[in-house]
């Protein structure tokens, strides 16, 4: 279990975030290049948006900020059904992943969101990427150009990060629920093709 800490007006707040629910489903996805971990927040008659998070992280630990602000998550589920893709290995209570195992490339990685799309017979969606996962997402947009409405890139990547770069875009995925709201805000009264 993780624990999350932050100050709350002079006093800390120590909140268990592996416990916390949401009130999201998890479901957990046979692709083309192996298994998937989706967890689906919201109402599915809305409009999708895809999350995919950093490297050695899942939505919860990547996403917390927006997930645990109420005026950042209730403006998203007000506007949105978010669809939180865990990549292979990443999900809550994931097992090690064995050696033996090759690892999905990065292409691989793009087509299980694909393959994840085609599960809950979406058509367009937004995406919503950090770092690693932004990486992923662009690979997708490009080879799936009718299936992406908009792309929201916290720190891609195309090379590996210096320290400084993976530190910075840790501050900056807290930060989050100030700005990516009034980013996706102005989608609000854009009609939405499914």
């Amino acid at each position: 279990s993780r624990t999350a800490m932050g100050d709350s007006g002079g006093s800390v707040v120590s909140v268990d975030v592996e416990r916390i629910s949401l009130g999201g489903k998890e479901h957990h996805i046979q692709t083309n290049h192996g298994s998937v971990s989706v967890a689906v927040y919201g109402d599915h008659d809305k409009p999708a948006l895809v999350t995919y998070p950093d490297v050695a992280l899942n939505h919860m630990s990547c996403f917390q900020g927006l997930l645990f602000c109420p005026e950042a998550a209730s403006l998203l589920l007000h506007n949105f059904c978010i669809y939180h893709i865990s990549p292979p290995g990443h999900e809550l209570g994931a097992a090690p992943i064995s050696p033996k195992r090759p690892a999905p490339s990065v292409d691989d990685l793009a087509d299980q969101v694909a393959d994840v799309l085609d599960f809950f017979g979406l058509g367009s969606v937004m995406c919503l990427g950090a770092t690693a996962g932004a990486y992923i997402l662009t690979l997708f947009a490009a080879k799936y150009r009718e299936r992406v409405l908009g792309l929201v890139l916290v720190s891609p990547l195309c090379r590996a990060p210096t320290w400084t770069e993976w530190l910075y875009s840790k501050v900056t995925l807290q930060h989050m629920t100030y700005w990516v709201p009034n980013l996706i805000f102005p989608l609000k009264n854009r009609t939405v093709p499914n």
